[in-house]
């Protein structure tokens, strides 16, 4: 017997209007900062600074990403999609994950090429440390804003949103103590700067490429979730045992295979109910979109 349980559950619209208002607070920064810090980076001389401006440029893509896979994620399951539309989460990812290592891929050779061959440029103001600074503080304080979002709803699509701009913030300490150097006299330290942060870029690039295609192929969900479940539906009454317990990601969700075993004296109607409960208690204490369950009399 098998039974296919849908689990958006009522907080879903109120998730995906908190996401919606995190990341649209994340553009309205991003957009500042990127204006602030390439042109101060272009008056000030600093390449740190216009790097992680270009960083800030892409965490705007990733926020319009984002955006666009918060909407069309929460959609209802429809004809073509019985499962839902949760994928939009895990491709979005990998979008997010190509852009971001091919940007960061060119900002390394950028970089590579000043370190190698310098050029001779005006010596670095002030102006690019108080900017780097600034975009430090901002970068953290939202960071902190959107992962507590973030936790509150429950989204791992948020909090690795979350964590990108957390990155950020890195990078543009990174930035900073370069340009410090470069003002007490090593101008090659703002090259350096640059290369550490195309360096971050590629490799956050490389993580969210790596994990969403992961996902796509069906990627199991962790031993410890894995443990939950087995434990939540040996525990729920009539239940002698399970076996055969597969799962597989869903965007932000996990979908449920699982054998039930129940006495074998047991009516149909009593089976049902028995794999119903056990599918039901599953859907409320865990992320799971879908349980199917087979029983097994023994």
């Amino acid at each position: 017997m098998n039974e296919i349980l849908d689990n958006l559950g009522p907080d879903s619209v109120g998730k995906q209007e908190a996401g919606k208002r995190s990341t649209l607070v994340s553009v309205v920064v991003n957009i500042g900062l990127t204006i602030f810090q390439v042109v101060a980076g272009v008056i000030s001389g600093s390449q740190g600074l216009i790097a992680d401006g270009i960083h800030s440029l892409t965490d705007l893509v990733s926020d319009f990403v984002v955006l666009i896979a918060n909407h069309h994620s929460g959609k209802d399951a429809d004809g073509d999609h019985h499962y839902g539309h949760q994928r939009y989460e895990t491709a979005a990812s990998l979008f997010l994950g190509v852009s971001l290592l091919v940007v960061g891929v060119g900002m390394l050779w950028r970089a590579g090429e000043r370190i190698i061959d310098p050029v001779i440029a005006g010596h670095i103001q002030i102006l690019a440390l108080y900017v780097a600074l600034g975009s430090l503080l901002a970068k953290e304080v939202l960071f902190r804003y959107m992962l507590s979002v973030a936790q509150r709803v429950r989204s791992s699509m948020l909090v690795a949103n979350a964590w990108h701009a957390r990155s950020d913030a890195a990078s543009s300490l990174v930035v900073s103590v370069g340009i410090v150097g470069a003002l007490l006299g090593y101008p090659v330290l703002d090259s350096v700067g640059a290369l550490v942060v195309g360096l971050m870029v590629a490799r956050t690039g490389w993580t969210f490429s790596w994990n969403a295609l992961h996902d796509l192929m069906d990627r199991a969900a962790s031993e410890q979730e894995h443990r939950q479940i087995e434990e939540i539906i040996t525990s729920t009454d009539g239940v002698k045992g399970c076996h055969d317990l597969k799962t597989r990601k869903m965007g932000d969700m996990i979908l449920v295979d699982v054998h039930i075993e129940v006495d074998g004296d047991a009516t149909v109607k009593v089976g049902h109910d028995i794999a119903f409960e056990a599918a039901k208690r599953v859907t409320s204490q865990m992320p799971v979109l879908n349980v199917m369950t087979h029983i097994d009399p023994i």
